[in-house]
């Protein structure tokens, strides 16, 4: 079908052919825009590193240190580990910003995760990650990824990260709610750790949720993954997490354009929680399907809720993460106190054995 072309301008020449074939009366006019329903895509973040949205460092300008001096073997908050000691063994995961090596410290047998940045960046890029990861440095919590070190090894920047044996917890079906409770607490104890020191993850899912053989789950990925996929890609620092990403973070229209990175990571934490209990993605669309189905079930469907069949301590809970209104929402620490986890305290780490079972989600139809 040819699109409708717009009639001459005055004065303008016609053929006789083209003057038998014109009829101005049958000219469709074009559909109106509806702003109530706009979905804006989130706006790339800004190249300049003092603007970029996600920067920890916007929080904490005062805890950046002299990054120009470090180097291969600095010796703040940590054991003084060389580059030149680190042996590579296992490729334990990539993604667009990085491949993850498991290494072993040669002097101590220790393993740690190394993440080799990709690509030679210029130095204001160096400079904002290095600012990420002096705050990284300086985080210390059970429930958090612990940052040790930081090289320039060849020109490529390589994060030395405390080494998760068990993997990440993508794909992981938990419905047991006391085993559920156990991983949510720890989840929380971090995500309250980082929120009080003014941290905001921004992109809380269950592939960033790791756990050890000692079952303690830890928070994973902020900050130098975050500046990372804004700095290389601009417009890909969103592909892969907006499917967790609170509805006001998709839809700039929503809550008079305000965001609180806070409450957003609250709701990304109740997406997953309740995802680990389905065994699936909890909307309505699948989690890899297309920008724009999934932006549709985010921000003009209700809020996903726990089942009928779930305790009334569990589907509370799941509210309280999944309210529309981000005000609304519970704090971490709210949270923390929450009958759900409260009531459901057992042994010490009692994350379900079969924590790495993985369950394929059906994607369901779309509702007509």
């Amino acid at each position: 079908m040819r699109p409708i072309q717009p009639p001459p301008p005055s004065g303008a020449s016609t053929t006789k052919k083209e003057r038998g074939r014109r009829r101005p009366d049958l000219t469709l006019p074009l559909p109106q825009r509806d702003t109530a329903l706009a979905v804006p895509l989130p706006l790339p973040p800004s190249s300049a590193p003092s603007s970029s949205s996600s920067s920890l460092a916007s929080h904490h300008h005062h805890q950046s240190g002299n990054i120009n001096n470090h180097n291969h073997n600095n010796n703040n908050n940590n054991q003084g580990i060389n580059f030149s000691e680190l042996d590579r063994r296992d490729r334990v995961g990539s993604g667009s910003g990085g491949t993850v090596y498991k290494v072993i410290h040669r002097l101590t047998g220790r393993p740690y995760a190394l993440k080799v940045i990709y690509g030679h960046h210029d130095d204001s890029v160096r400079r904002q990650i290095c600012r990420e990861i002096e705050i990284l440095r300086d985080v210390d919590n059970p429930n958090v990824v612990k940052c040790h070190d930081m090289f320039d090894h060849n020109g490529e920047i390589q994060v030395l990260l405390e080494f998760m044996d068990g993997g990440s917890l993508e794909g992981t079906h938990i419905p047991n709610e006391q085993n559920l409770a156990d991983l949510a607490r720890q989840i929380l104890r971090g995500l309250a750790y980082l929120h009080g020191r003014k941290i905001v993850h921004r992109d809380i899912k269950p592939s960033n949720l790791l756990i050890n053989a000692r079952k303690q789950v830890k928070i994973a990925d902020f900050g130098v993954s975050r500046i990372l996929a804004e700095t290389l890609d601009p417009c890909n620092s969103s592909v892969g997490t907006i499917a967790y990403m609170s509805p006001e973070r998709i839809n700039t229209d929503l809550n008079q354009g305000q965001y609180d990175g806070y409450a957003g990571d609250i709701w990304s934490l109740g997406v997953s929680i309740l995802e680990f209990y389905l065994g699936r993605f909890p909307f309505s669309v699948s989690r890899q399907g297309d920008w724009a189905s999934l932006m549709c079930a985010i921000c003009m469907s209700q809020p996903p809720e726990a089942p009928a069949t779930a305790s009334r301590e569990f589907r509370d809970f799941i509210f309280c993460c999944l309210q529309r209104e981000p005000s609304r929402r519970w704090t971490a620490a709210q949270l923390l106190r929450h009958p759900f986890i409260s009531q459901n305290v057992g042994g010490k780490n009692q994350v379900h054995n079969n924590v790495h079972q993985l369950l394929p989600p059906p994607p369901r139809p779309l509702p007509s």
